[in-house]
């Protein structure tokens, strides 16, 4: 077994499901794909997503946690949380760390904008999943040190 491993990145929301993985190096965070999820009904796509870590290797999930701006856990964060640990129910062997997220959908948008040529459209369709990435290579870089 390699010393090296691919972690993941999730921002979770009520619809989308972001998803990124890092390099085997766990020096940089990729775009993987945006999962269609409906959290009213319970269907968290969990399948899928355990497929992709199958097939990824992937043994830490890093689950964006929006906490308030006060730094206080809020519906979302407790929903991001629920998500994890559903995640881990179904895969004991999984390490869930939650980082915080505020403002890296802000700041992917504004990544987007500032492309210029990314319309409104299209950056409903990647923005979880460029959140994601960021979130990803923030605790990477935060670990790498």
């Amino acid at each position: 077994m390699s010393k090296y491993q691919r972690v993941m990145g999730l921002d979770v929301g009520t619809k989308t499901v972001g998803i990124a993985v890092s390099d085997l190096m766990g020096w940089t965070a990729q775009g993987l794909e945006t999962l269609r999820i409906d959290e009213e009904n319970n269907d968290l796509g969990f399948n899928h997503l355990l497929k992709i870590i199958e097939d990824n290797q992937v043994k830490t999930i890093v689950i964006g946690l929006p906490k308030n701006m006060n730094n206080s856990i809020g519906p979302r964060a407790e929903a991001s949380m629920r998500y994890g640990e559903g995640l881990k129910a179904l895969q004991p062997e999984l390490e869930i760390i939650y980082q915080d997220e505020r403002l890296t959908t802000t700041q992917a948008e504004r990544m987007l904008i500032s492309e210029g040529n990314v319309s409104r459209k299209k950056r409903k369709k990647v923005i979880d999943k460029l959140a994601a990435v960021i979130i990803l290579q923030n605790y990477l870089d935060r670990t790498n040190k």
